[in-house]
């Protein structure tokens, strides 16, 4: 596979308001699934899915970022810009998890964390941290998947994995090519530019260790992705899922110390 399309043209494709985000993987990837509210603190994030389930009959905890699909749901889902809660529900899911040696499935789609005034009051910064502490420590295999935009901490946070995978089109970046424009050339026109620059794309990161799976998606559906998206994950579950405690958080550790070497 080599590349066919520009860095931006990616990030247009993952912010494409038809293209499945969470929901659409759990619908079609997980039996039997049961949603789980709440993050015991303050409240519930619709931004953030999270529940468990079975692929192919192995019991999994799979959180996923939504943004919704009409305009109603998308309000309501902050258009999947998770708040403290949604995290703080994610890593109380994961802690769950852990306990039962289920294996973790993170599906992150967001162009960043939620950024009002009452997500900063109730700790947003901290509990982004707190996801990042406690995932790299998690005693059970985690596999995270970008599925669209993954954008900034906001991302980061259910990123911290043994197994990064990446869609073909998806796009994962400390910035948007907007932010990052308006930074470096005060002028938000350069966005493609700075696409280029930020070296975002699946190929990009696979080039660089941060990925270790990119699933194609040109010239193929939604359901067909959603198939390979569920073989390599069951490949993993499977790898994973052999090796101790103790083996998983040395290769877990190993694979973020070696990005950038």
């Amino acid at each position: 596979m080599a590349e066919t399309k520009t860095a931006y043209e990616r990030v247009q494709t993952a912010r494409s308001g038809k293209r499945p985000m969470g929901a659409y993987y759990i619908e079609h990837m997980i039996d039997d699934f049961v949603e789980l509210h709440g993050d015991r603190r303050f409240g519930d994030d619709p931004a953030i899915i999270g529940g468990i389930g079975f692929i192919n009959h192995i019991p999994v905890t799979v959180i996923a970022m939504e943004r919704g699909d009409t305009i109603e749901e998308r309000m309501k889902r902050h258009f999947g810009c998770p708040k403290p809660e949604g995290y703080r529900k994610a890593l109380r899911l994961m802690k769950e998890a852990e306990k039962f040696r289920r294996p973790v499935i993170c599906l992150i789609g967001s162009s960043g964390a939620y950024c009002g005034i009452d997500a900063e009051e109730r700790g947003q910064g901290e509990a982004i941290a707190e996801n990042l502490f406690e995932m790299m420590g998690l005693k059970t295999p985690v596999i995270s998947v970008v599925v669209g935009e993954g954008g900034s901490g906001g991302a980061l946070a259910l990123g911290v994995c043994d197994t990064a995978v990446m869609l073909e089109n998806a796009v994962y970046s400390v910035i948007s090519p907007e932010g990052c424009a308006t930074i470096l050339w005060k002028d938000a026109a350069k966005a493609a530019e700075a696409a280029e620059h930020l070296r975002l794309t699946s190929y990009d990161l696979r080039q660089f260790g941060i990925i270790e799976k990119l699933i194609p998606e040109d010239g193929k559906t939604d359901r067909e992705i959603c198939s390979e998206l569920k073989r390599v994950l069951l490949s993993e579950i499977t790898r994973l899922s052999q090796l101790s405690p103790e083996e998983l958080l040395s290769a877990r550790y190993e694979k973020f110390r070696k990005i950038g070497a």
